[in-house]
């Protein structure tokens, strides 16, 4: 990963303004940013367990961020906040947890799932 968020003032300017979505393990905020690539910060606070557990999480958020890459867009700033839950689930549910808090940002453009009509 590139481009980060590693200020204090960025990541509250996207805690203040940004567009923010909530899942069960993940809360997602998302701006737009003016200066160039998208950036993206990650925030693992100690009440999540130790130093391993930390980095773990902050591994797994990097690959489903990197793997939707080219879906996001490319001038938004994102901070991905790991809640509690997200220590015991697995790849797949924080994954999907990932892309409908990134589709409710608009991060990601929202997918047309065929919906079933019941008749």
């Amino acid at each position: 990963m590139k481009h980060t968020l590693k200020e204090n003032r960025d990541f509250r300017r996207l805690y203040h303004r940004g567009r923010s979505a909530v899942s069960d393990c993940l809360v997602v905020y998302a701006m737009r940013n003016k200066q160039g690539p998208g950036r993206l910060g990650i925030t693992t606070g100690t009440k999540l367990g130790h130093a391993v557990v930390r980095n773990r999480l902050r591994r797994v958020i990097r690959e489903i961020y990197r793997s939707h890459a080219g879906e996001i867009r490319a001038d938004m700033d994102v901070v991905v906040v790991a809640r509690a839950r997200a220590v015991s689930a697995s790849y797949q549910e924080m994954d999907r947890a990932f892309v409908r808090c990134a589709e409710k940002t608009g991060l990601i453009p929202k997918t047309n799932k065929p919906q079933n009509s019941g008749s």
